[in-house]
């Protein structure tokens, strides 16, 4: 970044067109991880993988015959686990990472002034981590799934804080409902797209069992090269931003390898330079959390953002615990039919778009708080619902697929609302917009630590999904309440 860059003034951006589409396209580059990855080939294809054989199992009340799959079960020191208890640990696992480094990156990132550089690593991290999944082949190599599975999730979460911050960077705060529903449209148009060419590959071209599991390996290398070159066009455009220091270290040998190679003599030498480094590093570390407790007291004491980050704490505990388990929960409880379940994740991420325009355009009419609280309701109705599945039910698939339908409505407009509610609810024009949004970030990412580990706990004590779908009602229920003290000039 040139030293211009640095001193334009961010107002001279603000509602610029070409930034304003260049940051939406990042989600049509990295949405494709949250559909292919998350929600429909990689669930499935861990889900196969883990399957032992299928059972037949015969059913009193329709008079028929089902098949019923038993799992390999996975040790884990010398303790044996459900595989899909043990995916919900690992997610549990990579969102704890997201919490430990996104203070201390974001606060580099507003040090130094490299915003984007930041959100281009983690791209690359997650980009490159859906690639490794094509080596995941069998039992034997369970935990090379479950380690990329952990770094692809470490890499879209992680360049997500950086990506949010830019919102209020970028647009003025009526334009923030619609640039944040036009990224998630973007996303699930584009996940789409790729979703449809997997499945090309998957179900028409492949003509035998392990010629899908070769093309469902391809689509993890697809899914990484989709990820790693449309974001080129969101680098590309996309400023950079930060509260630039002067009392920087002489040479920033980590963050820049090309320092690493240097004799650095006119400073000292190398070991100089490296214990300016070290020294410079530490104090990050500690100013990076003391600014997040900072910044969250700060947060705390202004009425509306303390109820709407506690309200929002709860209902993500729900809303992307089953957006991350929601597959599973399909071929584990009621074994759906691989095609049929991804093509009801088609339908929710179809829907989705809907949801996010629909919602985006009713907050404009009852105001944002009203619009969320219609949205967490809608999403206590599909997980009562959820609950009450059952298998042996002749109509159960349609059932499932009314519940999607709800889901793929309501999770864009939450999603979308969410991210610009809680971006007009900030200061205006604040330096401070990446450490905002690593709170947001954080926050988000504990609720799902909570919300993976007591739905993988619940699998494994009671051997199915359905207890695990109900507890999240619960906290639902608790955002729904504090949302109703949030007050915006929108409502």
């Amino acid at each position: 970044m040139s030293e211009i860059e640095k001193t334009i003034p961010k107002n001279s951006i603000k509602n610029n067109p070409k930034i304003m589409r260049a940051w939406a396209f990042y989600d049509w580059a990295n949405s494709v991880y949250s559909l292919v990855i998350t929600s429909t080939i990689f669930p499935i294809y861990y889900s196969i993988l883990t399957t032992a054989y299928e059972k037949d199992e015969y059913v009193k009340e329709t008079g028929q015959w089902i098949k019923v799959p038993v799992r390999n079960l996975i040790k884990i020191f010398g303790k044996e686990y459900q595989p899909d208890a043990v995916y919900g640990y690992s997610l549990t696992l990579s969102f704890v990472i997201v919490v430990l480094l996104s203070p201390i990156l974001s606060s580099l990132a507003d040090t130094i002034g490299n915003k984007k550089s930041f959100l281009q690593f983690f791209c690359y991290l997650g980009a490159t981590s859906c690639m490794g999944l094509a080596m995941f082949t069998g039992m034997g190599t369970v935990w090379l799934g479950l380690l990329f599975s952990v770094t692809a999730s470490v890499g879209f979460w992680g360049s997500l804080v950086f990506y949010n911050s830019f919102l209020p960077d970028i647009a003025t705060r009526d334009k923030q409902d619609s640039l944040s529903a036009k990224g998630y449209v973007y996303g699930y148009i584009g996940s789409v797209i790729l979703v449809v060419i997997c499945l090309v590959l998957i179900q028409v071209c492949a003509e035998t069992p392990k010629q899908a599991a070769i093309y469902t390996r391809v689509s993890f290398l697809l899914t990484g090269a989709w990820w790693f070159g449309f974001s080129q066009y969101t680098f590309k455009h996309l400023p950079q931003f930060g509260q630039v220091k002067d009392q920087l270290p002489k040479d920033l040998v980590l963050l820049n390898y090309k320092n690493i190679f240097k004799s650095h003599a006119e400073q000292g030498g190398f070991f100089e330079v490296l214990r300016d480094n070290i020294s410079f590093y530490i104090d990050i570390v500690k100013q990076s959390f003391r600014e997040l407790f900072k910044v969250g007291n700060h947060l705390f004491g202004d009425r509306n953002l303390k109820y709407f980050l506690t309200s929002f704490f709860f209902y993500s505990v729900g809303m992307q615990t089953i957006f991350l388990m929601a597959t599973l929960f399909g071929k584990s409880e009621i074994n759906m039919a691989q095609d049929k379940l991804i093509m009801t994740l088609l339908l929710i991420q179809i829907e989705a778009i809907i949801g996010a325009i629909f919602f985006s355009w009713l907050s404009k009419k009852i105001g944002n708080t009203n619009v969320i609280s219609i949205t967490v309701i809608m999403w206590i109705g599909a997980c009562l619902a959820a609950y009450y599945l059952n298998k042996e039910n002749p109509n159960v698939e349609y059932q499932f697929y009314g519940i999607a339908g709800v889901i793929g409505l309501v999770m864009g407009g939450l999603q979308a609302m969410s991210r610009s509610t809680y971006s007009k609810l900030l200061p205006t024009d604040s330096m401070d917009n990446t450490t905002y949004f690593s709170f947001y970030d954080v926050l988000e990412k504990l609720a799902i630590i909570l919300g993976t580990f007591i739905f993988a706990t619940l699998i494994e004590h009671y051997n199915n999904m359905r207890y695990a779908a109900l507890s999240m009602t619960i906290f639902f229920a608790l955002g729904l309440v504090f949302v109703r003290f949030v007050k915006t000039k929108s409502n």
